[in-house]
């Protein structure tokens, strides 16, 4: 096929979509809150109760909030399913969202976290739901037009920006997965539960 015939902005969209729908979302299926707040090592960063964590940092608007420190910590802080989640759902999605396609303004100061598995796969959902209409909304011209200066790289086209969230979504999602292989085979050897 000749690149000029090409619908670039259908082919971006299904490197996301096909993974989604062949990979990740069938294994995202019956994430129960144990497996969400679950942390695999002491003083992994999640998302707590409004005033139960002892992070430096304590970011959100609602009942639950996300841990986190400025500066990062070296090495990094150990994540659990619920603050991968939550980076995902915020910092990945929704403030692309408000940014760009006219969602409500999002941050991760203001964010209401979700306190159960449930209810972070719904909001996934949702701001994949939005992301998706977004991109596709922009038709072949659009994916060529700059991010601006709501992005670290102005210069940059939407094209960019969204192979960029993309690679973002398949590699914590698939994070997330490989800690509920974690789960399910260190709960397995202490108890003898299977999934």
């Amino acid at each position: 096929m000749d690149a000029d015939g090409l619908d670039w902005n259908r082919t971006l969209r299904e490197q996301w979509e096909f993974h989604w729908n062949h990979q990740l979302r069938a294994r995202l299926d019956g994430l129960t809150d144990d497996e969400y707040f679950w942390s695999p090592v002491p003083d992994a960063w999640s998302v707590r109760p409004r005033g139960s964590s002892a992070a430096p940092v304590q970011a959100g608007g609602g009942d639950f909030t996300l841990d986190y420190a400025f500066p990062e910590p070296v090495p990094a802080a150990f994540t659990t399913i619920a603050w991968r989640l939550g980076h995902v759902i915020v910092g990945v999605l929704a403030l692309r969202n408000a940014a760009h396609f006219g969602a409500p303004a999002a941050s991760y100061e203001s964010w209401e976290y979700a306190g159960s598995a449930a209810t972070a796969l719904d909001q996934l959902q949702t701001q994949l739901d939005v992301w998706l209409a977004g991109v596709r909304g922009l038709g072949e011209a659009g994916l060529r037009v700059p991010v601006g200066a709501k992005e670290p790289y102005p210069e940059a086209s939407m094209a960019d920006l969204v192979l960029h969230i993309h690679r973002e979504l398949i590699h914590h999602l698939s994070e997330v997965c490989l800690l509920r292989d974690l789960y399910l085979h260190t709960k397995a050897a202490t108890n003898g539960a299977t999934r």
